[in-house]
């Protein structure tokens, strides 16, 4: 009888003990999810997600913004959702969530619930970035660091990882001429492998529109590409594109230098890294480099910049023509002549000159 008082006793103090415990917890927890503010009007404030970040990270991130006060109770609200029907009224559907890269605004006084659902909705803040047909893989990565999308270095430096080429079926020195010209949608510190890879699956997007570049080698398409980038400088006028690839296809069926002045440009501003010229001199054209076109002849040995679907269409299907030159006649316009001798390219040169 006495060892059952005993024992009852007992059971009844661990009992009271395991409840005051979980009723603390309870208490404890309820306190710490509450909004920081009981304020209805409260500033908003800048929240960024990095693509990639760890929910714990996130958690901490809100905390230390004075967003939340326990980035633990809220990593666990955001992996089992099912506490919010122990602790906290809630319209959210109880599955997992993801919360979403980008830049939102959130106030101290919202509940976990309002601040996952916004983060998880996907309603955030986009940078409209608009990458113009011929910029090359370095404005584009100046572009992108102005925007604080990803810093500059990093984007040059997965251009050229020949791994990172390989995995997008890229026969090239670098990603330059496959990062199509558009307008994207970014947010703010994105891995630069993640930027490069949208332009790219943009480029492969584009020209599965064009009947000739389809069921190509990497090698052949890349040789298309080639001839695109060079088009694209040269060209101003879009009725033009298809004649001056037509030029530069006569000119490498015949082994004769394309004679572009682009190629300069791009040896002087990208690789020798030197301001643009205002006009390309006698001395330019002696250049001892392979993207020389005025000294080698044949397609140089990677893409001058990255080409919009004028030129790409341009290159990948030029007209048949008797045209080895060109040369232009209305700079303000863009407006080439073109001909099939030295000695009316000659002619139009001087009449130019004269002009």
């Amino acid at each position: 009888m006495k060892s059952k008082k005993i024992f009852l006793t007992f059971l009844i103090s661990t009992i009271s003990i395991i409840f005051i415990v979980f009723l603390s917890a309870f208490i404890f927890v309820k306190t710490q999810i509450k909004p920081i503010s009981s304020l209805q009007e409260e500033t908003p404030v800048q929240f960024e997600i990095s693509y990639g970040e760890s929910t714990k990270k996130i958690a901490t991130n809100l905390q230390n913004k004075n967003l939340i006060k326990n980035a633990d109770l809220f990593y666990y609200f955001v992996r089992y959702p099912k506490l919010f029907d122990i602790f906290q009224k809630s319209d959210l559907q109880k599955e997992n969530f993801v919360l979403k890269s980008g830049t939102y605004y959130l106030s101290s006084n919202m509940s976990y619930s309002q601040i996952i659902k916004e983060l998880s909705s996907g309603q955030q803040e986009f940078i409209k970035i608009a990458i113009p047909e011929g910029h090359t893989v370095s404005k584009i990565a100046r572009l992108l660091e102005q925007n604080q999308i990803c810093k500059a270095q990093d984007f040059i430096n997965i251009c050229i990882d020949q791994n990172f080429l390989q995995e997008n079926n890229i026969s090239s020195l670098s990603a330059e001429g496959y990062l199509f010209p558009d307008t994207y949608f970014l947010n703010k510190n994105m891995d630069s492998k993640v930027v490069a890879q949208l332009m790219i699956k943009n480029f492969f997007k584009q020209i599965s529109t064009i009947p000739q570049m389809q069921n190509k080698t990497p090698e052949e398409l890349d040789q298309i590409v080639i001839l695109a980038s060079i088009v694209e400088k040269e060209y101003r006028l879009a009725n033009e594109a298809p004649l001056i690839a037509s030029v530069f296809k006569n000119r490498l069926k015949q082994n004769i230098g394309l004679y572009s002045c682009a190629t300069l440009v791009y040896i002087i501003t990208e690789i020798n890294g030197e301001p643009h010229p205002d006009r390309i001199l006698i001395e330019d054209t002696k250049i001892d480099n392979p993207y020389n076109t005025y000294k080698w002849a044949g397609l140089t040995p990677g893409a001058i910049s990255n080409p919009g679907l004028i030129a790409l269409k341009a290159a990948a299907n030029p007209p048949k023509t008797n045209y080895y030159f060109f040369q232009v006649v209305d700079v303000e316009e863009g407006r080439h002549v073109f001909t099939s001798t030295f000695e009316e390219h000659k002619s139009n040169h001087t009449n130019y000159i004269n002009k």
